[in-house]
């Protein structure tokens, strides 16, 4: 996990690079990012667990017959 000095020698080295202005911007695409994945990985468990209860129902029907 990143700590607060990290995160406070990240900044200061963005806006020595890029000047302050690009520290919005920049959280900012961080921030869609970090929930398009998110997104992804709530859809991925989503496709996980459909998988299995397909899987379980397919077991069942076998036993039954």
């Amino acid at each position: 996990m990143i700590g607060t000095t990290e995160i406070i020698i990240i900044a200061a080295a963005v806006m020595v690079l890029f000047g302050a202005s690009a520290i919005p911007k920049f959280t900012k695409s961080l921030g869609k990012a970090r929930g398009e994945f998110e997104k992804g990985m709530k859809e991925a468990k989503l496709e996980e667990t459909e998988k299995e209860k397909e899987k379980k129902k397919e077991e069942n029907s076998k036993e039954e017959s």
